[in-house]
């Protein structure tokens, strides 16, 4: 194989077929001779790769555990409700009217319709109101109209302004509707959020940092065979080449690793959690990683590998010169 300087000498001779094929020679060359290093080291290598699949599994978990929790609250907004209470002295036929026409609107999934009578034999059936009730001569609850907003439309925002759109209607008298809870549990979903955003780059960050710091030592221990390279004509490119894929390797078994680690802890947890929920009388069946933590374990690793060797080579190749 040509060294590197006269293969630049020739080049404007070559046809790009032949460049082509010594480009892809070189770097071949590079990927396996890199990944040889790298078997040749089994420890060193093996501790490098531990680290950077713990740094990349770390934001992939917490990133799981946002997922369930999601799924755990998917159906939370179906059960937001509205009580819409209808004014004193309206008719059955106005009440039964009205909830057709609130039923028939897009942003309502369901609107049911309580009469006074059902309203009441609710409130004996609590604990403590059937004495008191007993003691009522006239039924005193009015026509409620319990609403659903349809699924996609029960944010807090919109709930409140179709709330504000009931109480215009002439026959109600009240609304009534909770989305605090709502808006709490819509908070701390953020707030896990952005907490999984800050510990993915500063994790990004610190297996960037490792990379580099392998890397580094791998040129310092190879500064004389770097120096030999140099004296005759190697580029600081040619030589960055398989530092480069050494970091691309140390990512790629890294982020390998981390994929291993949550499909592992994913599938022992899998058993207990959903006996868990079976007890509870739920149908909730753990996630494991989807395809945004396999593309960020996958691909963020090697790409944070190549990147951290790129920084350290780099900076260290410019360091050594060839002694005259």
């Amino acid at each position: 194989m040509a060294r590197p300087d006269q293969a630049s000498s020739r080049g404007s001779r070559r046809t790009f077929g032949q460049w082509l094929e010594t480009w892809v020679e070189w770097h071949a060359q590079a990927l396996l001779s890199s990944l040889g290093k790298l078997l040749r080291q089994p420890m060193g290598s093996a501790l490098t790769i531990i680290v950077i699949g713990l740094g990349l599994a770390l934001p992939g978990a917490l990133h799981l555990v946002l997922v369930n929790a999601e799924q755990v609250t998917e159906n939370i907004g179906r059960s937001v409700q509205l009580s819409v209470f209808l004014a004193p002295g309206t008719e059955a036929s106005q009440a039964k009217a009205l909830q057709q026409r609130l039923e028939d609107r897009n942003d309502v999934l369901e609107a049911k319709l309580v009469s006074p009578e059902e309203g009441l034999e609710d409130f004996r059936s609590v604990e403590g109101f059937a004495e008191a009730l007993s003691a009522l001569e006239d039924n005193p609850l009015p026509w409620a109209i319990t609403l659903r907003p349809t699924h996609g439309l029960d944010a807090p925002e919109l709930t409140e302004a179709l709330a504000a759109e009931l109480r215009e209607i002439e026959q109600v008298d009240l609304v009534q509707v909770d989305t605090d809870w709502v808006r709490r549990l819509a908070s701390i979903l953020d707030l896990l959020r952005r907490a999984i955003e800050g510990a993915a780059l500063a994790l990004g960050i610190g297996v960037v940092a490792v990379a580099g710091n392998t890397i580094r030592l791998d040129i310092n221990a190879r500064r004389d065979e770097i120096e030999v390279v140099k004296l005759v004509g190697g580029s600081d490119a040619y030589v960055r080449r398989p530092f480069l894929y050494g970091g691309f390797w140390y990512g790629l078994g890294g982020g390998l690793l981390a994929w291993l680690l949550l499909w592992g802890a994913s599938w022992t947890l899998a058993g207990p959690v959903e006996i868990l929920a079976t007890d509870y009388g739920s149908a909730f069946r753990l996630l494991g990683p989807d395809a945004l933590a396999a593309t960020a374990t996958l691909l963020g690793g090697p790409l944070l590998g190549w990147l951290g060797a790129w920084w350290s080579s780099s900076y260290h190749l410019r360091q050594i010169e060839p002694k005259p």
